[in-house]
C-alpha cells in the first residue's frame, strides 16, 4: 500500500514540473526582453556620428571674421663657449573688429640680444592702427607708433600717419593689399654729436599679403614698406616673410625672415640689418 502511494506521488510531481517548463523556441518575439547595447559599441558610435553630422549640416555656418584675435610668438637662442650669445624675440598681433565701419589693430614687439656679455639689441616697438570701412575694397587708415632701438642707436622715434588702402585680392584664403600714407617722423638719436635729430615727412607705401593653404594649417604672410623722405634725402625700407604651420587649434611653429635698411644711420652702424628666426606661436580668437 505504501509503495502504491509513493508511485502515485512521484507521478503527479513529474506531470506538474513538465507543465511549468517551456521550450525556448516557443517564446514569442514580443515577449523577449529588449537588447541593451553598450555605449562603446560600434553601432552606437556610428549612429551618434550620423546624428552629429546631420546637426552640423543643419547649423548655418558663420563666415564672419573674428571680432577679436590675438597672436603671440616667441623666438630665442642661447649659446656658450667660444661665442656667448643670448637672443630673445617676442612679437604679438591684436585685431579688434568693432563694427563694419571701424577696426583697431596693434603689433607690439620686443627684441633682446647679448653677445659676449655686451648688449647688442634691445628693440622696442609699439603701434596703434585704426581702419575705417575695413570690409570695403577701398578703405581709410591712420596709425601712430613708438620705437626705441639700441641696435641703431635710436633713443626715441615717434611716427604719425594717415592715408588710404586698396585690396587687390580678397578671396578669404588669399589676401593682398596696398596702402599709401603721408607720414610724419621725429627721431632722437642716442649719439647726437655727429647726427642731429630728424623731423621729416615721408611717403610710405606698404604691400601686405597673407595666404592660407593646406586646409588652414599652413599660413604665409609678407609685408614690404617703402618710405622715401619728402623734405630731405633720406630713404628707408623694411620687410619680412613669415611661414607658420598650425600644430593644434591654438599653437603652431613659425619661421620669419626680416630685413631693414636706413640710408641715414649714426657712425659705427651699418645701413642694413638681416634677421632669420624660428619659434612658436599662440593664437586666440573670439
Amino acid at each position: 500500500m505504501k509503495l502504491k502511494l509513493l508511485i502515485l506521488f512521484f507521478s503527479l510531481l513529474s506531470v506538474t514540473v513538465k507543465a511549468q517548463t517551456t521550450d525556448p523556441d516557443t517564446l514569442k518575439p514580443e515577449n523577449l526582453p529588449p537588447v541593451q547595447m553598450s555605449p562603446d559599441s560600434s553601432t552606437t558610435e556610428e549612429e551618434q556620428e550620423g546624428e552629429e553630422e546631420e546637426k552640423k549640416e543643419e547649423e548655418p555656418k558663420d563666415d564672419s571674421p573674428a571680432k577679436f584675435k590675438f597672436r603671440l610668438s616667441a623666438d630665442g637662442t642661447y649659446t656658450s663657449g667660444n661665442i656667448n650669445r643670448a637672443f630673445m624675440q617676442l612679437a604679438s598681433g591684436i585685431d579688434w573688429n568693432l563694427s563694419k565701419v571701424l577696426k583697431f589693430s596693434s603689433s607690439p614687439s620686443f627684441i633682446y640680444g647679448q653677445q659676449n656679455k655686451l648688449l647688442n639689441e634691445r628693440e622696442i616697438f609699439a603701434d596703434f592702427r585704426t581702419t575705417v570701412l575695413p570690409e570695403n575694397r577701398f578703405y581709410y587708415l591712420a596709425f601712430g607708433s613708438f620705437e626705441r632701438s639700441n641696435l641703431r642707436k635710436i633713443g626715441n622715434r615717434l611716427i604719425a600717419a594717415g592715408g588710404v588702402g586698396y585690396k587687390l585680392i580678397d578671396k578669404g584664403v588669399y589676401y593682398l593689399s596696398i596702402t599709401n600714407v603721408l607720414l610724419y617722423e621725429w627721431t632722437d638719436f642716442i649719439n647726437n654729436t655727429d647726427l642731429p635729430d630728424k623731423n621729416l615727412w615721408r611717403n610710405s607705401t606698404r604691400f601686405f599679403g597673407e595666404y592660407t593653404l593646406n586646409e588652414g594649417k599652413l599660413y604665409i604672410s609678407h609685408i614690404l614698406f617703402l618710405q622715401p623722405a619728402i623734405t630731405e634725402k633720406n630713404f628707408r625700407w623694411n620687410g619680412n616673410l613669415s611661414v607658420r604651420y598650425q600644430i593644434t587649434k591654438r599653437t603652431g611653429i613659425r619661421s620669419t625672415i626680416e630685413n631693414s635698411y636706413e640710408s641715414v644711420v649714426v657712425s659705427g652702424r651699418k645701413n642694413n640689418d638681416f634677421r632669420w628666426t624660428f619659434g612658436v606661436v599662440f593664437e586666440f580668437r573670439k
